[in-house]
């Protein structure tokens, strides 16, 4: 955050003026900002909905009058272009200037929209430009010449720049305006009729000029633009013209938030113990990016090789740039610290944040020097190597060593770093100021369709930080229980080991749920399978582990009690990071079904058909007046802020952002100086939030409120979560100030 554009207050935090929520919020250096049309529906909060032939926008169109009575203000759609029959996602798109068959064709989308305007609310589309179906049933690829002129294909081999791994999803030339204006003819007149409010843009960092794109859409009256970008912590979203990211950072910021530091050596030591490997997270990540980078994306590499006049894919070199090979290459690849680079050789814009990339990468000074401008070179290496960095990344952080390193799986997560063993208050504060200056319209998510685990499961994973010991004396004993359950060494300890965390996250839980999972898991890890070299072996004998344990009657009755009295801090966790996320700058995002408890993991898991009757019936008890109970607190808790910042928009919407000094053990800011949010970020495992003293071989407990003292705001205040009137002195104890699920919410009524 830049030194204009925050002052420090008299509470000791950066306090800063929210930039007013227009629909163009662009940053400086963004573009020119771009008036919202009169019939966009101010953003409070979006609401994912993952459609299929099983629910089209019939069946959204049916959830308006919920969704509206929960405090939705958009549907946020999955992609909804015309994909191949059968697709259970939408991504890949055969034929872009057409809506959905399956989901129900233009009209469905315009009855749709219709009925969301009519209820006061908008849309906001998923849009996939980075690539298309390598299809035949998509003209632009039948035919050869259109096949040429649209999709990035390699003239010396034939072959296309895929979407990451998947060979039948081809890459798109975006930078060429033709491609640009036919791709995007449907999706553009969805947004100038007002049937489209806002655009989330999926995988931004695979097209050749992001920034260009994102102008293009800008000026073709795109005011609403989220981009898919994850950040690596600490790095800081481009000056694009857009509303900002759809999330992730701050998905891993708050989860990194409710991580006790204290459970950092004592857990690195139990994971050291159980995978016999000292080696940080880091090392782990980069020889899983050489690994891919070598293999899996050897043909990028051979193709980037080739632009530096290499004349075969042997490793023969043909200058100082490419010393060492295709080694070499792989190695810079892997070794890029961010997702990409963002050089443009057409302009000659190099960024100092560029320059610190590849200045933390492995790779030698010519190529750098290349990369960086700085020495003649093919416009189309620069271009390409940024292309392929983001694929390395994704397949072999997210998708191999996330699966490798679990420390403690809840950090393991799309925006997380599991080297960042949990972040303080101060970091927490800072995201949130910086993010309420430059994007205040930035979408904010604990949950999308691509996180590992939701964030339930997430929290709960997260407490084990809390109790250590209490989780080190489990884990022994369960590794003992269950030795007989094993075949020829599978699962082996660091397997099993993932397994005992998930399941204490998402407990109880299905075991064909489970089973499943862990297939899926062991393929990505690719240790002793995987999806290319599959052994049915070792994965039919951890399915049977699996089985057993739901069977193994010494084993559960140690791991059900644990596993109840986690789920006690880990749901109070829950609560806290919702109640964030739905008063902290930006955009709450809810996705679907996540209003009520929500125990999922990977997908296709999280994909799981949602319970719509149910919901709808917990809401309208609650309206009714029906006090919350452990099955609805989450849908309450949702209702109340959701109420109050459609009540109160301005605090929200134009007001600042004022950190509140409370401490360690709590998050405590104003918004606007009218809003007052409280959240205890430091819980015990144990039911009473630290009141039970400790047993033997357990870590002391640590309640959210003892000793914390919170700065108060002097003036009367409304208890918005508990009702009733209160008038607060400069200093308040915690305990007298949150409730006993470690949050509270004012609303200020007067001096």
């Amino acid at each position: 955050m830049s030194g204009s554009a925050a002052r420090r207050g008299a509470s000791g935090g950066p306090r800063v003026s929210a930039a007013p929520l227009r629909a163009s919020s662009a940053p400086a250096g963004g573009g020119a900002s771009v008036r919202p049309r009169p019939s966009a529906a101010p953003l409070r909060a979006t609401y994912r909905l993952q459609l299929s032939t099983d629910f089209g926008f019939a069946s959204a169109r049916s959830l308006i009058p919920y969704l509206r009575d929960l405090g939705v203000s958009h549907l946020y759609l999955s992609p909804s272009l015309q994909a191949r029959p059968g697709s259970g996602h939408g991504y890949d798109v055969i034929d872009p200037g057409r809506i959905s068959d399956a989901l129900g064709g233009e009209r469905g989308l315009r009855l749709l929209a219709g009925a969301a305007r009519d209820a006061g609310m908008g849309v906001v589309l998923d849009v996939v430009p980075n690539h298309m179906a390598a299809d035949d049933a998509n003209r632009f690829w039948a035919d050869g010449a259109l096949r040429e002129r649209f999709f990035d294909i390699d003239p010396e081999t034939g072959r296309h720049r895929r979407f990451f791994d998947i060979d039948d999803l081809a890459g798109v030339r975006q930078e060429d305006p033709g491609v640009f204006e036919q791709t995007h003819a449907k999706i553009l007149e969805l947004v100038r009729t007002g049937l489209v409010d806002g655009l989330r843009v999926d995988h931004p960092d695979g097209l050749a000029d992001p920034a260009g794109y994102l102008s293009r859409l800008r000026e073709h009256g795109a005011e609403r633009v989220w981009v898919e970008k994850i950040l690596d912590p600490g790095e800081r979203l481009r000056d694009w013209p857009v509303s900002g990211t759809v999330g992730y950072e701050f998905l891993g910021d708050v989860a990194a938030l409710f991580v006790d530091p204290a459970g950092e050596a004592p857990l690195s030591a139990l994971w050291g113990q159980i995978s016999g490997d000292r080696h940080g997270f880091s090392e782990i990540a980069f020889e899983a990016k050489l690994e891919q980078a070598r293999v899996t994306f050897k043909p990028e590499l051979e193709r980037l090789a080739r632009t530096l006049g290499h004349r075969d894919a042997s490793g023969d070199e043909s200058g100082s740039a490419l010393t060492g090979g295709l080694d070499q290459l792989a190695r810079a690849l892997a070794s890029l610290p961010v997702y990409r680079t963002y050089v443009d050789p057409r302009s000659g814009l190099v960024t100092d944040e560029d320059r610190d990339a590849l200045a933390a990468a492995q790779m030698s000074p010519e190529l750098r020097e290349m990369l960086l401008l700085q020495r003649p070179a093919p416009a189309e290496l620069v271009t390409r190597f940024q292309q392929t960095t983001p694929a390395v990344v994704a397949k072999g952080v997210e998708d191999t060593a996330f699966y490798r390193y679990g420390r403690l799986i809840s950090l393991n997560d799309v925006g997380g770093d599991p080297a960042r063993f949990g972040i303080g208050v101060e970091q927490f504060h800072a995201a949130n100021a910086e993010r309420a200056q430059r994007f205040p319209l930035n979408l904010l998510t604990t949950q999308t369709h691509d996180a590992k685990r939701s964030g339930d499961v997430r929290a709960r994973i997260g407490a084990l930080a809390a109790i250590p010991d209490e989780w080190s004396s489990h884990v022994g004993r369960w590794f003992e229980l269950t030795e007989s359950l094993r075949e020829s060494g599978a699962p082996d300890d660091l397997e099993r080991y993932f397994l005992f965390q998930t399941l204490v996250g998402a407990w109880p839980i299905a075991v064909d749920r489970i089973e499943s999972y862990m297939e899926k898991a062991l393929r990505e890890a690719k240790r002793n399978t995987s999806w290319v070299q599959e052994d049915p072996e070792w994965e039919g004998a951890v399915k049977r582990f699996c089985r057993g344990l739901y069977q193994h009657r010494p084993f559960l009755e140690d791991f059900e009690p644990f596993a109840a009295e986690l789920a006690h801090a880990g749901d109070r966790a829950a609560l806290g990071q919702l109640a964030l996320k739905l008063t902290a700058p930006g955009v709450p995002d809810i996705y679907q079904g996540d209003e009520l408890p929500f125990r999922a993991l990977v997908d296709p898991d999280n994909r799981r058909p949602v319970d719509w009757r149910w919901r709808q019936s917990m809401l309208s008890r609650l309206m009714g007046g029906a006090p919350p109970d452990a099955q609805t607190r989450k849908l309450w808790l949702t209702l109340r802020l959701l109420t109050l910042r459609a009540r109160r928009p301005e605090p929200f919407s134009t007001g600042g952002y004022e950190p509140l000094e409370a401490g360690e053990a709590a998050c405590a800011f104003l918004r606007g100086g009218e809003v007052l949010v409280v959240v205890a970020v430091r819980e015990s495992a144990a039911p009473g939030a630290g009141e039970r003293e400790s047993g033997p071989g357990e870590s002391a407990p640590r309640g959210p409120a003892r000793g914390g003292i919170l700065e108060t705001p002097r003036g009367r205040w409304i208890d918005v979560l508990r009702g009733g009137e209160r008038s607060f002195d400069a200093r308040q104890p915690l305990t007298g100030v949150l409730d006993e699920h470690g949050v509270a919410v004012f609303e200020r009524v007067g001096g």
